[in-house]
């Protein structure tokens, strides 16, 4: 008889526990962001690519033709070296390998500045996306909004709680506006 009162009121005392709010057993409202697809289809990321692609690729272009010049007078220093002599030569010689590392250094210098000038605006785009969904996720009530690419955090999650299309959709309507706005204020 003892027995079965001891079982009874520790199945009452366990019964009572669980109807108890911990916060240990709270459900969490969680979601998660794909970063790759994140940044291929926002608009900004797009056109900051497209921006320093342009960029790039105007510099190169200046830079052919410098190496055209260059080339040329190359053929044409070693298509006279023997007519004006070894003296001459040497010369000329010593003049074109100092423009040649010139021109590497500029084509360097002008390379790394424009990597450094895309990855300050990766940068502070990459913040204001990180800024955006942290207040995107208190606003929306969300415990967690968790980052899925290339730099995982995520190793599972159901699709339901995917909500990459609506920040994408949100950021880029952000975006549509501040262009719209600078647009107006340059006419």
């Amino acid at each position: 008889m003892k027995k079965s009162l001891l079982i009874i009121a520790l199945a009452i005392s366990v019964i009572s526990c669980n109807k108890e709010e911990s916060p240990v057993s709270k459900e969490f409202k969680t979601a998660y962001v794909d970063t790759v697809k994140l940044m291929e289809e926002y608009t900004e990321a797009k056109d900051l690519e497209a921006k320093f692609k342009a960029k790039s690729e105007s510099e190169a272009k200046k830079f052919e033709v410098e190496e055209a010049n260059f080339k040329a007078e190359v053929a044409n220093f070693q298509k006279n070296a023997q007519a004006n002599g070894q003296a001459w030569a040497q010369q000329k010689d010593a003049e074109l390998s100092q423009r040649q590392q010139r021109l590497q250094y500029a084509v360097q210098s002008a390379s790394q500045k424009l990597q450094m000038e895309s990855a300050t605006e990766m940068d502070s785009l990459i913040k204001g996306v990180k800024d955006y969904i942290k207040n995107y996720g208190k606003e929306k009530g969300y415990d967690y909004i968790y980052g899925t690419g290339d730099a995982a955090t995520v190793l599972y999650a159901k699709d339901q709680y995917d909500i990459t299309k609506e920040v994408i959709k949100l950021l880029n309507e952000k975006y549509a506006k501040s262009a719209k706005k600078e647009e107006e204020t340059k006419k």
